[in-house]
């Protein structure tokens, strides 16, 4: 059966063992099927997007500054969802590599600290006319990025003052993460602990910890913020049980220098 392209969302991962995590159980519970594709693993992106809804462009262990053809494919290839003004969502790794797009840059923090747990976040007006923002977000990067030219700052923090912008009509990239499910977190923070002795990283329990107090909001925030940009009714609420399925596979997660996939 021929799938209807109004309800195809194109997904970028960056390994073979990604999923979409709970970004993916909130498109689908909305009606949207996924077409997962993986750069890394030769997987090709479309030459448009007139057959799809729009994008997601997940993170991954690499960096936007890293000089692998499959890096520089996937910067050079956002220029299809900017000029055919399809809605695109870059969360970590894919923010960043807008910005570069952009023409931003992306970098460490000049003081080496990271950004590895739960961190306050803080809406800026633009951001607050739009919707309400969690206070307490997931990260898991040791790099940040610059606001875009024309850009329009959405959220900020302390360390790294660019969370969250919107580019044009379009376009978002945000640095955190709320598309983890608790089984997701659980791999991270197994596979990542040996990233808690970076300064101003947490430790895992306050990961796990933190996710029982703040991760309600953030997830309340996504389904949210994903009907924002794609324009259909999300599900707002997930029910019990469905944060520890995948609605694809979730295998090992691998930790790279910048984060993880």
């Amino acid at each position: 059966m021929e799938i209807d392209p109004s309800r195809r969302i194109l997904i970028v991962l960056h390994q073979e063992t990604s999923s979409a995590g709970r970004v993916g159980q909130v498109l689908q519970a909305s009606g949207f099927s996924l077409d997962i594709r993986r750069p890394p693993l030769g997987h090709t992106l479309p030459e448009t997007l007139e057959g799809h809804a729009g994008v997601v462009m997940f993170g991954g262990p690499m960096s936007a500054n890293d000089h692998d053809d499959f890096v520089k494919r996937e910067t050079d290839w956002l220029s299809v969802p900017l000029r055919e003004n399809k809605p695109f969502l870059g969360i970590c790794l894919g923010a960043q590599l807008l910005v570069k797009h952009l023409g931003g840059h992306v970098k460490s923090h000049d003081d080496g600290l990271v950004e590895i747990g739960w961190y306050p976040l803080r809406a800026t007006e633009a951001g607050r006319k739009l919707m309400h923002w969690p206070e307490m977000v997931y990260q898991f990067h040791r790099e940040g990025f610059s606001l875009p030219k024309d850009a329009t700052l959405l959220a900020t923090a302390e360390h790294y003052p660019n969370q969250a912008f919107r580019y044009g009509e379009n376009a978002w990239g945000v640095q955190f993460h709320a598309e983890l499910t608790r089984a997701m977190m659980q791999r991270w923070v197994v596979r990542g602990a040996h990233r808690f002795v970076m300064p101003g990283a947490q430790q895992g329990r306050d990961h796990l910890g933190g996710r029982l107090i703040w991760d309600r909001h953030l997830k309340q925030w996504l389904a949210e913020f994903l009907e924002l940009i794609f324009g259909r009714e999300c599900a707002g609420t997930l029910q019990t049980g469905d944060e520890a399925k995948g609605q694809h596979p979730v295998g090992r997660r691998m930790v790279g220098r910048r984060g993880v996939a």
